[in-house]
């Protein structure tokens, strides 16, 4: 049985500024662990690592973060060590690496406050998305019996979904009639377990969509079938711009967007919503577009390059 969420990026305190992990193969794409569920494990050591060695700073939440993805990880037990680089009144950071057999995979910087108490200058932009996404759903609950919405459709048929065992995590709901545009992707999540979203959980939302570049594809290549590719994240950035209730939410929006595929490499832009249209978090990657095949290469001398 696949682990929760919750499961599936715990971590353990070893010392004050050390944790552990565990990568579960049902949570990968191919024999790499997914780059969101990696990513929330960082957010979720920043949250253990302030309220334990860091409480005094009274800064629980992660308002941004910046990964670096230097190595493919694997499943199997990871050690993250976490160093304080700057303590504030406002805002803390820390630099964490996470490690597995000896080599540093991912590292990355957070940056922590509290968003609760936060005060200041706020106003209103006309700012939107274009073009605008479909109405969400009246009934959430209703969502979930096919054919209930006029809008939403669950994506049942997953493309690769062995390949990609991290998808059958998740139940995701697209436009009933496509797309709105190529090279653009509107979607609801919901986990497949029941579980809520919590901020944690962010790292994951902002790294979980069916494929940007399959318009695309399909646009220029005479609706011939898109190729087995993988899209390893090189660059992960994070804006976190409310926090969750502590309950978590069950249901969040996502819009995915890229601007150039060029080379093998691609840009994505990701809004996060809630279900009442509220910016929940920013995110941006820089991806490469690889073959498969290198996923599953082996790993040789302990080097687990991309």
């Amino acid at each position: 049985m696949a682990p929760t969420f919750a499961e599936a990026t715990a971590v353990r305190a070893i010392d004050s500024h050390t944790y552990a992990a565990n990568l579960d193969s049902e949570w990968c794409v191919g024999s790499v662990p997914h780059g969101g569920v990696v990513t929330s494990v960082f957010l979720r050591v920043a949250a253990a690592h302030f309220h334990t060695t860091l409480a005094a700073q009274n800064q629980p939440h992660t308002i941004s973060l910046h990964l670096e993805f230097l190595r493919r990880t694997q499943e199997g037990s990871a050690t993250l060590v976490v160093r304080d680089v700057k303590l504030g009144r406002q805002t803390s950071t820390i630099h964490v690496a996470l490690s597995q057999y000896g080599l540093e995979e991912v590292v990355g910087y957070l940056t922590q406050s509290n968003m609760d108490t936060e005060t200041g200058l706020s106003l209103r932009t006309p700012w939107s998305l274009h073009p605008h996404p479909l109405p969400p759903p009246a009934d959430f609950a209703a969502l979930l019996t096919p054919g209930k919405d006029p809008n939403w459709v669950e994506q049942t048929e997953k493309p690769y979904a062995k390949f990609r065992k991290v998808s059958n995590r998740v139940r995701t709901f697209l436009p009933r009639e496509g797309q709105l545009a190529p090279g653009l992707v509107d979607e609801w999540l919901r986990l497949d377990s029941g579980e809520n979203f919590t901020n944690e959980s962010l790292g994951f939302v902002c790294d979980h969509f069916p494929s940007v570049i399959e318009g695309l594809w399909r646009r220029e290549m005479n609706d011939k079938g898109l190729l087995s590719f993988w899209y390893p994240t090189v660059v992960l950035n994070l804006d976190v711009k409310k926090t969750l209730p502590p309950e978590g939410v069950e249901w969040l929006f996502v819009r995915v967007q890229t601007k150039c595929v060029k080379n093998g490499r691609m840009d994505l832009d990701i809004v996060i919503l809630d279900d009442g249209g509220e910016i929940v978090a920013l995110s941006h990657h820089v991806v490469l577009v690889v073959g498969s095949e290198r996923n599953l290469a082996a790993r040789r001398n302990g080097q687990t390059k991309i």
